[in-house]
């Protein structure tokens, strides 16, 4: 089934977005070599994935930081517990998963007790995306949303943030919880279309992207995500 057309409520939207550079925050989800560095990644997105998106990830940091922009790196971390092995095993589907010798990786292997647990090299933020000084660095997050678990809300309201630029690893997991959960606290969601992909596959890539783009806010790819940082505040047709 291919995804209905909605061209023309998006192009709308797009007219009503504006951005505020001094209320505004890149949040990059599990971008760090677990995912991303295919030498020793646990949970690799796709080999033909991982170069432009890198490479699409520090555009995005880069242009944020001359904008002035606040960029925040949440990453992924499990203890290693005596039993069941790691904190990612006391969820009962990844559990499932291990214990049915499954890949959640189409066609390639991977492993969710041995991903990212602490002092690992693939909690790892990648080289060319920091952090800088001013960066900030959030290591608690255990789940799917970037949000639970963490301070990450307290550091966005301590900073005044209003938009959420959301850039990472995986666009129908991660990603898109926790633009389900910035949403939910009435941030501005936008998703940075060509920094983001999926492990799971193209077909939930492309499901995360529709369903940010129809339900929760914006997919931009990174250069006009950049451009509208530069403009004007308040350069939109009508404020959102």
């Amino acid at each position: 089934m291919q995804p209905v057309d909605r061209s023309d409520m998006l192009r709308a939207l797009r007219a009503q977005l504006a951005i505020d550079p001094k209320r505004t925050a890149v949040v990059l989800v599990d971008a760090h070599r677990g995912h991303l560095d295919l030498a020793v990644a646990t949970m690799p997105v796709a080999p033909e994935d991982a170069p432009g998106v890198r490479e699409a990830l520090a555009r995005l940091v880069r242009g944020a930081r001359a904008a002035g922009v606040m960029v925040v790196h949440v990453v992924m971390t499990h203890r290693r517990l005596p039993y069941p092995g790691a904190e990612s095993m006391t969820n009962p589907f990844w559990r499932a998963v291990e214990a049915a010798k499954q890949s959640l990786i189409p066609g390639r292997r991977s492993t969710i007790a041995g991903h990212n647990l602490e002092g690992s090299p693939q909690t790892e933020i990648l080289p060319e995306l920091g952090p800088e000084p001013t960066d900030y660095v959030i290591r608690t997050k255990k789940r799917l949303s970037a949000f639970y678990g963490t301070d990450l809300e307290f550091l966005l309201r301590t900073h005044g943030v209003e938009t959420v630029v959301l850039a990472g690893i995986n666009t129908n997991t991660c990603v898109l919880c926790t633009a389900f959960d910035a949403f939910n606290r009435d941030l501005r969601v936008v998703v940075a279309q060509d920094a983001v992909a999926s492990m799971y596959g193209e077909d939930l890539h492309a499901f995360g992207l529709q369903n940010v783009a129809r339900c929760l806010g914006w997919v931009l790819p990174v250069d006009e995500i950049l451009a509208l940082l530069e403009a004007p505040v308040g350069s939109a047709k009508a404020r959102d």
